[in-house]
């Protein structure tokens, strides 16, 4: 939500969950044929992150479940730049407090650029543009 209202607040208006788009993307920016695409840390196992643990018991079971996750959500990339749209993945740790602001920011210089995939976290804080 918090990343919602500042980019509404910037002027960039936007669908949500998409169905007809792989993954029902959390944000849709159909004038940029662009998607955001906001992973909790935890859930979608963002590498090197502090939020990324794993549950010591069962922990078969959740890191199959994991897994699936991983490549559902690699998968759903693939997808979506295959049908043309251009995808941000913004992960939950760089929307807590002060990062938020920042995150907002470096999406739409993304926006702006020509690069079809964007990521940003905390642990990575330039943000990563590639071709």
């Amino acid at each position: 939500m918090a990343l919602r209202r500042l980019l509404h607040a910037a002027g960039l208006r936007y669908g949500l969950h998409r169905k007809n788009l792989p993954g029902k993307p959390d944000i849709v920016l159909t004038r940029w044929k662009a998607v955001v695409l906001v992973h909790g840390c935890f859930w979608h196992r963002h590498s090197g992150c502090h939020w990324c643990t794993t549950p010591a018991t069962n922990s078969e079971f959740w890191n199959a479940k994991f897994a699936k996750n991983v490549q559902r959500d690699q998968q759903c990339v693939h997808e979506l730049l295959g049908l043309g749209w251009r995808v941000a993945t913004v992960w939950e740790c760089a929307l807590r407090g002060e990062d938020a602001p920042r995150s907002a920011d470096l999406i739409q210089d993304w926006l702006r650029s020509d690069h079809q995939q964007f990521e940003t976290g905390i642990i990575r804080p330039q943000c990563s543009f590639s071709a």
